[in-house]
């Protein structure tokens, strides 16, 4: 008699329906518009540059306004999505977004710029956590979600790909406002489709009351760091700086004590407690600081010291997005088989890898420095491709379902967080370094405070061309200690994340090969 127990065949997993299908196109929508306008943005700094003349603080906070603003509020809003709807959320944002972009298109002075960046950001801060909560609900196979989070994550691939291209060809014809209008035509579309194709989603937890002290402070202590690191750049250790920076950290210690104690915390803190969620969140952060910093210096470098027009800058950067999007489909295959700490330290340090490509920029001609460049790029976007998409669905999947939208909103507050530091720390680097070596002559300090000053005020003060010279010498070297500091942190994270994520052995049968869907189930147990 055969005993023989047959084993269970393994159900082929649930293709998704076409209405997810169309649900998933929709999400994407902000998730495009907000790379494009991060891409563009840095591209037209030359131009912002020159038309409003910021100084080199300000043109920091027109890149960092943005961020700043979505991080400090992402969180916030995540809580809101829970609690009235994500959908309804997504569409007051898409509608905000779309019309303070017609602000900024026209802004006639950096304050103003700036003004509008912020209020891009709090629109932008409705739209982030808004998407990850609805791709959850809409998608609730596991495999089937870590698909829709790979194109999620190629959405900003797609957006860095397309940005440089149309807005490069934009600056060549009009001006640098422009880049600007193509948010309106995306937010319209995404304001007719998502009531057509998207269900509305609320988390499943208490709804109290909102706590404000909770907001307030968090907007004060990440603004405050973030200062903090900008005016330490510039003035050194000065007593503004110092302050400000320490009462940062003050109030981020109040912060956090203050959700310990919450009965409905604004920040879920108990998260923070799985490894697998601090360290995703880590890594998310890492990943994300290392391509915004590399492309905050590297697209200046293109236009100013190697003369690129806007347009062919952009298409040199066009394979690092492609290769964003591609390791985020790779990352999802590779999951099922390889452990979640190597795959995620393995995307780090390819950001390593990037950024020492790029420390060695040689003296060569100036299309090997732009493809070197463009190399080091490329390298530095697989790892980040690689590294989000995996720690997105780490991230959701390590959370309870009913704060689903506050667990976003914390990927996405690492997301935009790390954007953050990768132009305030990396690029105050390259500001300190540039401001120290420039040789700038009488009647052109304004040249001191970036590069597109310099640029600008050569052509108007006797002896400009040495003037030019010793600019593009000292932003070269400010790059050099750009890249050296990129390494250093994206190496340190890598080991952090690796150490963190190893699996315990008691979670993991004996003989086998723990995936990252092992290590995610064992950190929720």
């Amino acid at each position: 008699m055969n005993t023989t127990t047959a084993q269970p065949v393994s159900p082929r997993p649930a293709r998704p329906s076409s209405r997810q299908w169309a649900a998933l196109a929709v999400l994407v929508l902000p998730v495009l518009i907000i790379s494009i306008d991060m891409t563009v943005l840095s591209f037209a700094l030359p131009a912002i540059s020159e038309a409003v003349s910021p100084t080199g603080t300000q043109l920091l906070w027109i890149v960092d306004g943005y961020s700043l603003a979505i991080a400090g509020l992402l969180v916030t809003m995540g809580t809101l999505g829970d609690r009235h709807g994500a959908r309804k959320l997504l569409l007051i944002g898409s509608a905000g977004f779309g019309l303070v972009s017609l602000f900024a298109a026209f802004a006639d002075s950096a304050t103003a710029l700036i003004a509008a960046r912020v209020a891009l950001g709090v629109f932008g801060a409705t739209l982030m956590p808004s998407t990850l909560s609805l791709l959850r609900s809409t998608f609730t196979d596991r495999e089937q979600r870590r698909t829709a989070f790979a194109v999620w994550a190629g959405g900003f691939a797609a957006g860095g790909a397309l940005g440089p291209i149309v807005g490069g060809w934009l600056l060549e014809h009009f001006w640098w406002g422009s880049v600007f209008l193509l948010n309106v035509p995306f937010m319209v579309l995404l304001l007719v489709l998502a009531p057509l194709v998207v269900r509305e989603h609320r988390g499943g937890g208490a709804h109290g009351r909102l706590d404000v002290l909770s907001v307030v402070v968090s907007v004060l202590a990440l603004t405050s760091l973030v200062y903090g690191v900008k005016t330490l750049a510039e003035h050194g250790l000065a007593a503004v700086p110092v302050v400000t920076f320490l009462a940062g950290i003050g109030l981020g210690v109040l912060f956090v004590r203050r959700q310990l104690h919450l009965s409905e915390p604004l920040l879920d803190v108990d998260l923070f407690r799985l490894p697998v969620f601090r360290s995703s969140v880590l890594a998310n952060l890492m990943s994300i600081c290392g391509m915004t910093g590399m492309l905050f210096a590297v697209s200046q470098y293109l236009q100013l010291v190697l003369g690129l027009r806007p347009l062919d800058a952009g298409l040199l950067l066009l394979p690092g997005a492609v290769v964003t999007f591609a390791s985020g489909l790779i990352a999802a295959r590779l999951a099922r088989r390889l452990r979640l700490d190597l795959l995620i330290a393995a995307g780090l340090l390819l950001g390593t890898a990037g950024y020492t490509v790029m420390a060695l920029l040689g003296s060569g001609s100036g299309t090997t420095q732009a493809v070197q460049l463009a190399v080091a790029f490329a390298v530095l976007c697989a790892g980040a491709g690689l590294a989000e998409t995996l720690t997105n669905d780490a991230i959701l999947s390590a959370a309870p379902a009913h704060r689903t939208g506050a667990a976003s909103a914390i990927s996405e507050t690492a997301y935009e967080v790390g954007a953050v530091l990768g132009t305030t720390v990396l690029g105050s680097v390259l500001n300190a370094v540039y401001r120290h070596q420039v040789d700038v002559p009488a009647g052109a300090e304004a040249a001191r405070e970036t590069l597109g000053a310099a640029v600008e005020v050569s052509s108007t003060v006797p002896g400009g061309e040495a003037l030019l010279t010793s600019a593009r010498e000292a932003f070269t070297h400010g790059l050099d200690a750009t890249a050296a500091a990129g390494a250093v942190l994206t190496a340190a994270a890598a080991l952090v994340v690796w150490r963190s994520l190893r699996p315990r052995k008691a979670t993991t049968p004996a003989g086998a090969q723990p995936t990252s869907r092992d290590v995610v189930t064992a950190d929720r147990a």
